[in-house]
């Protein structure tokens, strides 16, 4: 497997700024550009076996989130949001716009990245260098199960200790089951990007490599709340003019069959991918996740 080059770019908010990490992969004259957008508390290394895998044909980029991975943490953790995230993107595609111009744009979000691929490609209004051509929503919609947002705010945010990296992926796979089947190969790939060194620890230990106040915004939440926020998540998909796909973990707890099939209805009327075995959300690093992505961009 090649390897990324790590980028970085200035962006705005509220407290004075903050610096966003990018991975990229490819030939960064290809007029092609794949955006790889992560989940919730993940960072972009995520993308690597799928980035890997269509390098050749696209440029693929991938950033950390604010908050994230090799990104600054944000100064106020009310602010780790879609609104701050889709601006970060704006501003991404920009830069990325003004050093080899984009003539086609497709957006792979897995999760949290599939609501700021929502937020970019349902405002025809928004200044994209090329408007989104297709869309991959990987196991999200626009209604998001309250049980999941409850789940996930128990674990989000306790970055916590560990003396080793096999220890830190074992205590992530603990809270990372529903991801599906894994080597513990594939497993410690995913790992290794998730942690860094313990500041000034001498004896090899590691950390979560996510601000821990990105769970602010998610225990603040409320069911009256997510319900008013899936109301503009809709309205947000029903604009959507980019092809659709939904890849869904056949026993997700986050986007429902229900909702899966809303969205073949109305909107883009995407097309779903379940996968048999996995829940929320796919890792898109076995054959058949990779494969059913790479056929829906390229052919």
């Amino acid at each position: 497997m090649t390897e990324p080059t790590l980028n970085y770019l200035p962006c705005v908010d509220a407290a004075g700024g903050h610096r966003m990490a990018y991975w990229q992969w490819g030939d960064t004259a290809n007029p092609h550009v794949v955006v790889c957008v992560h989940g919730l508390s993940r960072q972009g290394r995520d993308f690597d076996v799928l980035a890997d895998y269509i390098a050749d044909q696209a440029r693929v980029v991938c950033p950390d989130v604010a908050g994230r991975g090799q990104s600054d943490w944000l100064k106020d953790p009310m602010a780790y949001q879609v609104p701050q995230y889709a601006a970060d993107m704006l501003s991404l595609l920009a830069q990325l716009n003004q050093q080899s111009p984009i003539a086609t744009l497709d957006w792979v979000g897995t999760s949290m990245g599939g609501l700021i691929g929502m937020a970019i490609a349902g405002q025809p209004g928004l200044p994209l260098p090329a408007p989104v051509r297709k869309l991959v929503l990987n196991d999200v919609g626009p209604a998001i199960e309250w049980a999941a947002i409850q789940r996930i705010a128990a674990y989000l945010g306790k970055a916590g200790h560990f003396a080793s990296l096999q220890q830190a992926a074992d205590a992530m796979w603990a809270v990372s089951r529903s991801f599906g089947p894994h080597t513990p190969e594939q497993w410690l790939a995913l790992s290794r990007p998730m942690v860094k060194p313990v500041p000034g620890a001498q004896d090899g230990s590691v950390m979560l490599h996510y601000d821990p106040a990105i769970a602010a915004a998610v225990r603040a939440a409320t069911e009256e709340s997510a319900r008013q926020g899936e109301a503009q998540l809709w309205a947000l998909y029903d604009q959507i003019r980019a092809q659709v796909l939904i890849l869904r973990g056949a026993e997700s707890d986050l986007l429902s069959e229900e909702t899966a099939l809303a969205m073949t209805q109305r909107g883009p009327r995407a097309r779903v991918v379940a996968f048999d075995g996995v829940g929320h959300a796919p890792t898109l690093v076995s054959e058949d996740q990779v494969s059913t992505i790479s056929d829906f961009l390229f052919v």
